[in-house]
């Protein structure tokens, strides 16, 4: 699969990503490792995409991005001259004053490129203004079938216009959540879960979905009509 990482200039905590990596890519324990991530991305040839600030956590980690994004307003000379250095890295330059956000330019980056699938780190943060927008930027995805999660250290938010099927042992925290994007979600019905639903319709301004979880080892959600926010959360 052609799967792309954006790194975002949000909040991000290394040791959350770094962790939240290696188990994606097949790593085994801590006590394990042998290689880096670094290592383990090019390895399971995982694609970076730096968004502006976001080239600072690929320096902290050593981490080559593909491409490089932004106007690097925020990025500190020392780590831009040090990815200046090193050969294979697109550069995008964008200017601050644009339609879109650095994190849509790198999806959309992403798309031509041919993702499958698109993993966002460092969507999240304090700006609840730029979180609001990257959780509307997963429609992008939705709409072009490629699946995009945003991911932090507390929590995993897709978007869904089909059913999917959570697996118990690779859920992210303990709850999950899910918000009508749409008016009506309609003809819902959840299994596998400790409040399930039969033929449900979930409508906006209720939080009727907040913080079910999953019982069995495998927890299914089906509808038919609207849109999904999914969120897996742990405290």
């Amino acid at each position: 699969m052609n799967h792309f990482l954006i790194i975002s200039g949000g909040s991000i905590e290394d040791e959350a990503v770094t962790d939240y990596l290696w188990r994606e890519t097949g790593g085994k324990e801590e006590k394990d490792r042998n290689t880096g991530i670094a290592e383990r991305l090019k390895e399971c040839g995982i694609k970076i995409i730096a968004a502006d600030f976001g080239l600072e956590f690929c320096s902290r980690n050593h981490i080559l991005p593909d491409i490089a994004a932004g106007d690097f307003d925020s990025v500190s000379e020392a780590t831009l001259s040090g990815f200046r250095e090193k050969e294979g890295i697109v550069w995008y330059r964008l200017n601050p004053e644009k339609d879109d956000t650095d994190t849509e330019f790198a999806i959309c980056k992403a798309l031509e490129a041919g993702a499958e699938r698109i993993t966002i780190f460092g969507g999240t943060g304090s700006r609840l203004d730029h979180v609001l927008g990257n959780i509307e930027l997963l429609g992008i995805g939705m709409e072009a079938g490629v699946p995009i999660e945003l991911v932090d250290a507390h929590n995993r938010i897709r978007m869904i216009k089909t059913g999917i099927t959570l697996e118990k042992e690779k859920q992210f925290g303990k709850y999950v959540s899910l918000i009508p994007y749409t008016d009506c979600v309609e003809h819902l019905f959840l299994t596998g879960f400790k409040y399930p639903l039969v033929d449900a319709c979930l409508r906006g301004f209720c939080s009727l979905g907040v913080s079910n979880e999953i019982v069995e080892n495998e927890a299914e959600i089906r509808f038919d009509g609207g849109i999904l926010l999914v969120i897996e959360s742990g405290d």
